[in-house]
């Protein structure tokens, strides 16, 4: 029987980190290949990481609630027998551990990304740095797509374990208004980097100037008047004082906690712009009520509205291609593939954001397979990473909870999203042959935002045109 490192798993292609939701296994238990030994949260997903083989749990590297690295090595096994033999053994081992471990001096040691001690950082005197200089690969992604640099990263107040600062943080920060954008570090502040530098070299400059102005005010005999000049301090945004009533609280889940997150950052990055028109969908709901009955006979699948929304989105993407988008930097990305994540009610009340692949190379039962598929799964919380990455384009139906329109906030990094609302019969004034009458039609409002700063108003107009035509010009002599 050997040791073995057991390390986070890959659990997708842009997933770089993950959060401990609790160990099953336990130091000392003993498992069999394929029994889950972790629970790991990455975005809105919880994955349980099985067993690779049979064996012991040595011991936890990591601790709930951490934030560890796909790869990151978070325990120790013991690969052999899982049966009590070996249990014994291993629990006999860890009590001649605690034995010599209680004999000996505490020595707590942090183990960095390399495995390594971490140092501890020298305080400084300049107020609100804060010591902790270790940044996960998301927290650098968030900064750089801002254009935070890391003095100004090092002042954000950070609630994650040990001083870490966590995704929240600096979106809170970002939403604040980023209050310490400009604000200056002194040179002994220990920052390094071409940034650091730059910053440094500033605050030396600025220094100058205040001494030279110091030096004519002394000139002119105005020093003795005036206070000394002190260091500017930093723009903060003020803390108002609202009166929040009371009541019961309710603390938010961690779902919701990063749905919160995500909205936030959508509207603080991109430009929202709303556009609206309203389809005539007394064909399409007439075809489809006559059809539904023969397409659940004929395929095994309800036929509801959502895969019709998701092909005629999909088709009209196909004519505007720069809907179909997201931004890195000054560079506009035009995706290869039409995937159509369509806003789906938890049974929590949370949304989450399943994907149809693809939609523009299916047919409508492929189309009403997939829809009815991850639809099922979300109501019963058991949605897989899979399902919900890669989305190039949402469509939100909040006519499902009996809005007539919603104006929808970005799915980021996208660069637009649909909202259809209710479908509602109203008398219409129809044009025919030069005549106009008035006739009872099922209409239907749809809003279209993007982000003004790739999609502006005749793009987005036409896009969104196009969608109401495909689905008011529905061919309702199609055969299932």
């Amino acid at each position: 029987m050997s040791e073995t490192a057991f390390k986070v798993p890959k659990m997708g292609e842009s997933i770089t980190e993950g959060t401990i939701i609790n160990w099953v296994v336990q130091e000392g238990d003993a498992f069999e290949e394929g029994d889950i030994l972790v629970e790991i949260a990455t975005d809105k997903v919880d994955n349980e990481v099985p067993a690779p083989f049979s064996g012991v749990m040595i011991s936890h590297k990591a601790q709930a609630n951490d934030v560890v690295a796909v790869g990151s090595e978070i325990a120790i096994l013991e690969e052999g027998s899982s049966g009590s033999k070996s249990e014994e053994k291993s629990k006999s081992n860890l009590k001649s551990k605690e034995k010599e471990a209680s004999s000996k001096p505490s020595i707590k040691v942090e183990a960095s990304s390399k495995s390594s001690a971490k140092k501890p950082l020298q305080k400084t005197a300049s107020v609100g740095i804060q010591n902790n200089t270790f940044y996960s690969p998301l927290v650098i992604s968030i900064a750089k797509e801002h254009h935070i640099s890391f003095e100004e990263l090092a002042r954000i107040e950070a609630t994650g374990n040990d001083g870490r600062l966590r995704k929240s943080d600096v979106f809170k920060y970002i939403d604040a208004g980023r209050p310490y954008q400009f604000s200056v570090i002194p040179a002994k502040a220990g920052i390094s980097g071409d940034i650091g530098s730059q910053f440094e070299s500033i605050g030396q400059q600025m220094m100058q100037l205040g001494q030279e102005l110091n030096e004519t005010l002394a000139e002119l005999k105005v020093l003795k008047e005036q206070p000394a000049v002190e260091q500017p301090k930093p723009y903060t945004i003020p803390q108002l004082k609202l009166d929040k009533g009371t009541g019961k609280i309710v603390e938010m889940d961690r779902m919701r906690s990063m749905i919160a997150d995500h909205m936030v950052y959508s509207k603080h990055t991109s430009p929202h712009v709303t556009a609206y028109v309203e389809a005539d969908m007394t064909d399409i709901v007439n075809w489809r009520n006559a059809n539904k009955v023969k397409f659940q006979e004929t395929y095994g699948e309800k036929l509801t509205f959502t895969p019709l929304f998701v092909e005629a989105v999909a088709n009209a993407i196909t004519e505007f291609p720069m809907i179909n988008v997201s931004v890195d930097g000054r560079n506009i990305i035009v995706k290869e593939h039409i995937n159509v994540g369509m806003a789906t009610a938890l049974p929590s009340g949370n949304l989450i954001v399943p994907v149809v692949k693809d939609a523009d190379k299916k047919n409508l039962q492929e189309l009403a397979t997939d829809v009815n598929r991850m639809a099922n799964l979300a109501r019963e919380n058991k949605l897989g990473g899979d399902d919900i990455k890669g989305s190039t384009f949402t469509i939100s139906n909040v006519g499902t909870f009996g809005s007539v329109m919603g104006t929808p906030i970005i799915n980021q990094p996208e660069a637009a999203i649909l909202a259809t609302g209710i479908i509602k019969k109203r008398p219409e004034v129809i044009t025919k042959d030069g005549n106009d009458t008035i006739e009872i039609r099922s209409m239907m409002y749809l809003s279209l935002s993007f982000d003004h700063r790739i999609v502006d108003g005749f793009l987005g107009g036409s896009f969104l045109k196009k969608i109401a035509d495909n689905l008011e010009q529905f061919d309702t002599n199609r055969e299932i």
